[in-house]
Formats: structure tokens, sequence, C-alpha cells
């Protein structure tokens, strides 16, 4: 735990990203979970999944913008993101975070840099997931969602449920009822005990409780699609499991993990005949995602120094 909240607090920290982005060897290091800086790394990263009969979903790196020229500049990459996509004929669709697009700045600037991203993504026949970022986000998240998929008509979109949340539930009946496409993740962020569970086994219990209730009957029946993101053996045998029991097709949801992440468990859900997709991010501003990564999973961190000094 102390691990973790080191990591997330360094994820943060303006100062630690400017000393630890300047050292020797650092992105080298964060090419474990990154695929590269650029689009045209991003694509190959894809293409290579893609091979192995995995699916992708890219994610141009970029959180908290302050200005609206650079919220039109990450709006642009992603057009930019899908036209290559389009061109390269790679098996993919997109995701990315609201801050990156002017959520900070306001409502409207963000809405409508989605909205074109969305409308340019929808000519090429792809498809948008909205990371879900800090819990502060969480409502404006699921209220643009929803402004663009009810009132601007957009179906090619999806969102993100954090299973640490204890606001998830209601969240999750709610979208269900409305046939939402959501990514089920157990949360990467520090979140005070009041806001999210504290105990891993909590938010397991929860993590079950939500991909069964978006997997159940009445959910399928008004369209609900669930993408299960995580590496737990257990969380994905229960899913495997609660599945097989209700006699749901395996092309009806989808597990997502992350690129760099269990990649022999990956090409086994595909030997099983599960859809399964993986999170590839690339670009520049790799540092918050790259310490987000370590919180998560402290092993990661020998992981990645082991392969450092032995090359």
């Amino acid at each position: 735990m102390l691990m973790r909240s080191f990591f997330l607090y360094l994820a943060r920290s303006r100062t630690a990203r400017k000393v630890l982005m300047g050292l020797p060897g650092a992105q080298r290091m964060a090419r474990r979970f990154v695929a590269g800086e650029t689009l045209a790394q991003g694509i190959e990263a894809v293409r290579a999944l893609n091979a192995k009969g995995l699916l992708a979903t890219l994610d141009h790196l970029g959180e908290n913008v302050v200005t609206e020229t650079d919220a039109a500049r990450a709006m642009q990459d992603y057009l930019d993101l899908l036209d290559a996509i389009a061109q390269a004929g790679v098996n993919t669709n997109v995701s990315l975070k609201l801050t990156q697009l002017g959520l900070d700045i306001g409502f409207e600037v963000c809405l409508n840099n989605l909205r074109c991203i969305l409308e340019r993504a929808a000519s090429h026949g792809n498809f948008v997931r909205i990371d879900m970022e800090g819990s502060a986000y969480t409502e404006p998240t699921l209220r643009l969602y929803r402004t663009l998929r009810d009132q601007h008509g957009f179906r090619n979109v999806g969102v993100v449920i954090q299973a640490y949340l204890h606001r998830s539930l209601e969240d999750v009946r709610a979208l269900a009822e409305e046939g939402a496409n959501i990514r089920l993740c157990k949360g990467a962020y520090k979140e005070p005990p009041h806001i999210a569970f504290a105990d891993k086994r909590d938010v397991d219990a929860n993590f079950v409780k939500l991909a069964e209730h978006f997997l159940s009957p009445q959910a399928r029946e008004r369209g609900a699609y669930l993408a299960v993101a995580t590496h737990d053996d257990k969380m994905i045998d229960a899913v495997k499991r609660y599945a097989a029991q209700q006699g749901i097709p395996k092309d009806r949801y989808e597990f997502q993990m992350l690129y760099g992440v269990r990649s022999a468990a990956q090409q086994a859900l595909v030997a099983e005949g599960y859809k399964t997709r993986v999170y590839v991010p690339y670009g520049t501003e790799w540092y918050p995602y790259f310490m987000r990564r370590l919180a998560e999973r402290p092993a990661n961190v020998w992981f990645i120094a082991r392969n450092f000094f032995r090359n």
C-alpha cells in the first residue's frame, strides 16, 4: 500500500516528473508499458497484436491540458490517429481522456472537441472509448458521455466504470438500463476511503457484482455491452463462469488487458475463443501513465529494473 501511494504521488508531482523524465534510460524503462512516442510506433504495435489474433485500443497519451490551444492540438492528434488507423487497415479503436481535450477548461470546450473526434471515427466506422480519470471527474465524464450519446446521437462511444468507487453500483445499474457500452476496471487513482473501497477484497467483490449485473439478461436485452478490463485471474474466471451459466456467447463481451502486461494470458484467452483487446498507449506524455502502472503492481518495478540493468 505504501509503495502504491508513493508511485501515485510521483504520478501527480511536476517536480518528480521533470527529474525522472530527464534520467538516462527513463524512456527505455517506460517502453515496457508504452508502445513508443510516435503514431507510427503505435500503429506497428497494433499490427503485431492483430497478427496474434488480438484486438486493440490506441491511446495517444496526455491529460490535464490548461489551454484551448493544447486541447485543440490533442483533438487534431486524434483525428490524425483515426485517419492513420483507416489507412493502415489495423483492427483497433481509440481511447482518450477528457482532461486531454479541455475538460478542466470548460465542459463545452471538451464537448466540441470530442464531437469532432466522434464524427471522424464514425466516418471510418470506428469506436471511441472515454477513459475515466480521478473521482472528481466521474460525474462530468458521465454527463458528457450521455450528452454525446443521447443529444447528439453518437452510438460509437463508450465509457469506463471503476469498481473501487462506492458509487459504481448505482452507475452500472443506470448504464445497463440505458444499454451502454462500458469498460469495467478496478481503478488506478488515489482516492479517500469515503469515495473508494480501500480493501482489495472489497474491490474484487464489487468488480464481480458489477460485471454480473452488466451481463444479466435484462442488461443484454437493452443492448448493454461489457469490456472486462483486468489482469486478475480470479476476476477473469468469475466472469467466464457467470457467462457460461447464462449461456452468453463469447462474442457478446470482451476481455481487455494493458500493453506489456501478461502477454501469455492475453494469448490464452484468444486461444479459448474470447474476444481480447489490448490497451496500447503511445506518445511523449507517458510519465503519469507509467507511474500508475508501477503503482498498480509493485512486481512491475522489479521486472523493469532487472531488464533495464540486464540490457
